[in-house]
């Protein structure tokens, strides 16, 4: 199918593109700044409207990409669980981007706890909508390593969580990176099957060999 290659083709480029801005938004920042310890979002504050913002906005548009292409290779009725949760991640992306967080070492405002939760909610809505699409027919091929990937997300998440509130924020820059890096992987995946070419179809059935019967195998 075309048209669902083509998505698949966008949304891995858009990632790709997320992925290069948010390194550079890494390397313009001052050296006081430590990826161990600091969250992207203090990266981001730090140089406010910047290429890290670009690349939430511009992830969040590759994920619409892959949702449209899910809509054509999906069953005749909308995965709305799926949807909604992928929605609820691209939501979640674009509000942090908007809302900034405080900078480091200063007092919680309102809008950073609008840029926390709009986080909170993307870093949950993602795995789950992942683990649904493991069960899908057309993501069949990747459907292990999509539960993998989410698995993983899963224990990095409470990793994260341990660090912010237990562990005195111990290593919380990576294991948010780690998280992130993970469930755009997820993303990723689901976007390289759409890439792949799919078999012949005829009203949702393989169409027989040249030489075989439709309902028998080759004599």
């Amino acid at each position: 199918m075309p048209g669902t290659r083509n998505t698949g083709l966008l949304a891995l480029g858009g990632i790709a593109v997320a992925a290069l801005l948010t390194v550079i938004g890494h390397l313009e920042v001052n050296d006081d700044l430590s990826p161990w310890a600091l969250t992207i979002s203090d990266f981001a504050v730090s140089d406010r409207g910047g290429v890290i913002d670009v690349a939430m906005v511009v992830l969040a548009l590759a994920t619409v990409a892959l949702l449209y292409g899910l809509r054509r290779t999906g069953p005749a009725q909308p995965d709305r669980p799926v949807e909604l949760l992928l929605g609820a991640w691209v939501s979640g992306l674009v509000l942090a981007a908007l809302v900034p967080t405080n900078e480091p070492g200063t007092a919680m405002t309102t809008a950073a706890y609008v840029h926390r939760y709009a986080s909170v909610v993307a870093f949950l809505a993602l795995p789950a909508a992942g683990w649904l699409l493991a069960r899908r027919h057309d993501l069949s091929p990747a459907a292990r390593t999509l539960r993998t990937l989410v698995l993983l997300s899963l224990a990095l998440a409470a990793a994260m969580i341990w660090s912010a509130y237990p562990g005195d924020r111990l290593l919380i820059g990576l294991a948010e990176r780690l998280l992130i890096l993970t469930e755009v992987a997820v993303l990723a995946t689901v976007a390289l099957t759409q890439t792949r070419p799919r078999p012949a179809t005829l009203r949702g059935r393989a169409i027989p060999a040249r030489g075989a019967s439709a309902g028998g195998p080759l004599r």
